[in-house]
């Protein structure tokens, strides 16, 4: 085995007890190589070795933590390239996506570096004479992010540099599909100088691996990207050690489409939204509702879109869509074409498997239309290339259905009445709000998080992640009188 198959626990490579194959789902030929899995016994020693680092890392002071994660960053863009081509190798992201996640991925570790030297307190007055008080923030101590397949560099990258810059441990299992990433992120991490032991990637399976580190009375918060359910096992397991949970889970995001919006400008966003990543993230724009007035004409132009996006391998210039990252994520995506038209969906475009020169995982963009908000193709997150369009009467009745779901997530309206857009941002029930814009993208610098089922917990990204990587104390001073 080669140290790049290892995982890395209190500050060495080790080998697992078992490995796994990592398939390029473009070519499913292509094994990009054998990823260990961690045992419980290297999981229990990852988090006593992350115990006793942590303290060294905050007495390091805001300097060195600035300084290394500059230098995490930095690479990161600079390798951006190489990354991301290993990137889309193992999950099937175009190479101009997976180029870009590497690189956002190295802003997000320059930010929290200068958040680091940010991390300000507050002094405020007594209600009692000779007393001062001082408000503080200080960390938690070891932090575990479990991070999922479909962002494997960014998502960890949002998760980790907080907490380090804010002085916690870290122990990081990531997702078993995507491995490579996940090594190559910790292969510079990993590098810097931290003190041994602070920064920890154990992989294994979710029912293993996972549920022992949310369980683990050694870890003091969780951060967690990925299902609802998933989310739903964690926060009632972290419950028994009153363990602090940060959670974003599902999407079934809604892009109003009104009468009055700029309608190639619509379609144009409407179309990368929903299909752009091969649909596999949660901001993708699954629910597409339509004014009547505009409906025929939007859905002729949408199908036209879908079908001239060129699908293929992620590593050929000029694909547009990759694969999907599995079989087993390809055979769900075609059980949901199958009960979208057992709900009664007329299936306009796709809803098949492509097939290509490599047999890879490739699926055509799929729009339904005829559909209604109840069918579960509007009530469940698919993480697919699906989109369904909703023909709706009014505005009224358009933020009345975008507003119907469990979750709360991303959510985005074009139009170009003033009025229609404040007034939606003001009353959509949702966390990101996009007007004229696709509901996937958002920065770094600010909040991100949904409403319902989609989060739980203080929100990720900008100065907003101090509120969950820190614990707040207060301390109150008798300056007593002078001599």
């Amino acid at each position: 085995m080669t140290t790049e198959t290892r995982n890395h626990i209190a500050g060495r490579w080790a080998e697992g007890i078992a490995t796994l194959a990592n398939i390029n789902p473009s070519d499913p030929r292509d094994v990009i190589g054998h990823y260990a899995q961690a045992s419980a016994a290297q999981l229990d020693e990852a988090v006593a070795a992350a115990r006793a680092a942590q303290p060294l890392w905050w007495a390091a002071g805001i300097q060195k933590r600035h300084d290394v994660l500059m230098a995490i960053g930095t690479e990161l863009m600079a390798r951006a390239g190489e990354i991301g081509q290993l990137l889309s190798r193992e999950e099937g992201k175009t190479l101009a996506e997976g180029r870009g996640e590497v690189y956002r991925a190295g802003q997000f570790f320059t930010y929290y570096a200068a958040e680091a030297l940010r991390l300000m307190g507050d002094q405020a007055q007594s209600t009692r004479p000779g007393i001062e008080i001082d408000v503080r923030r200080e960390p938690l101590g070891v932090v575990a992010v479990i991070s999922p397949w479909n962002f494997p560099v960014a998502t960890p990258a949002w998760k980790i540099a907080p907490a380090l810059a804010f002085g916690n441990a870290v122990v990081w299992k990531p997702a078993n599909l995507t491995p490579a990433s996940a090594v190559a992120l910790a292969e510079i991490i990993t590098r810097q100088d931290l003190p041994q032991g602070l920064f920890n990637l154990v992989a294994g399976p979710g029912r293993e691996i996972g549920q022992r580190l949310v369980e683990h009375p050694g870890i003091d918060a969780i951060s967690f990207t990925g299902s609802v359910p998933v989310g739903r096992g964690i926060a009632a397991s972290a419950v028994a050690n009153m363990t602090k949970v940060q959670m974003e889970m599902g999407s079934k995001n809604p892009m109003l489409i009104l009468e009055d919006c700029d309608l190639d400008l619509a379609v144009s966003h409407a179309a990368g939204a929903a299909f752009g990543g091969t649909g596999q993230k949660c901001t993708a724009a699954s629910r597409l509702i339509v004014h009547e007035a505009i409906h025929d004409a939007f859905v002729e132009k949408l199908v036209a879109a879908a079908g001239a996006f060129k699908v293929g391998h992620a590593l050929e210039e000029g694909v547009q869509i990759g694969p999907v990252v599995s079989a087993e994520q390809l055979a769900q995506n075609l059980d949901w074409v199958a009960r979208g038209r057992a709900e009664g969906a007329e299936l306009l475009c796709g809803g098949t498997r492509l097939d290509r020169a490599t047999e890879g995982y490739f699926m055509a963009p799929t729009v339904f239309a005829g559909t209604r908000n109840d069918m579960a193709i509007n009530r469940e997150e698919m993480f697919a290339p699906i989109t369904c369009i909703i023909k709706v009467g009014s505005y009224a009745e358009a933020l009345a259905t975008a507003n119907d779901s469990a979750f709360g997530l991303t959510a985005g309206i074009m139009t170009r009445s003033l009025s229609r857009a404040s007034h939606f941002r003001a009353n959509v029930r949702a966390g990101c709000v996009m007007v004229n814009l696709p509901t996937a993208g958002t920065d770094y610098h600010v909040p991100f998080g949904g409403r319902g089922a989609s989060s739980f917990g203080p929100r990720e990204q900008g100065s907003y992640a101090a509120e969950f990587y820190t614990a707040v104390k207060t301390s109150y001073v008798a300056a007593g009188a002078p001599e």
